[in-house]
């Protein structure tokens, strides 16, 4: 799904390395694996960024990567001193909501790209009738 949703943007490549790593993938496994002198980004929602000191190894995680924090609903505060924030539009959207609404029935077009909306639909994805 998210190459359908980045097909044609300039400067955005896909990455399947945690995909198609047997067992459990935590962030840092991606981290290392790529050249250690690589200038990585690892852009998070103020969401995940409140949680971050809760994932697998997370000072490594910190240390290796330049963090950017999107905002999100809800108010997340952070203290700043890992990450800088992106200035940007608010979006109200989730992948929670996106599988609620789909589940149920509600529409959800509008809420990502239509080779993503019509994979989900075209899949049954998120639903229980196959």
């Amino acid at each position: 799904m998210v190459r359908r949703a980045v097909e044609g943007v300039e400067g955005i490549d896909v990455d399947d390395r945690e995909l198609v790593r047997s067992g459990p993938t935590y962030t840092i496994d991606t981290l290392e694996s790529f050249p250690q002198d690589e200038e990585l980004y690892l852009i998070l929602g103020a969401d995940a960024m409140a949680g971050i000191h809760t994932w697998h190894r997370a000072s490594d995680v910190i240390e290796r990567v330049s963090i950017l924090i999107a905002p999100r609903p809800g108010g997340h505060e952070f203290d700043g001193s890992h990450g800088q924030s992106i200035e940007m539009g608010l979006l109200e959207v989730s992948a929670t909501d996106i599988r609620a609404r789909v589940a149920d029935g509600r529409p959800f077009r509008y809420l990502v790209t239509r080779e993503v909306h019509d994979y989900i639909r075209s899949n049954h994805l998120y639903t229980q009738v196959l």
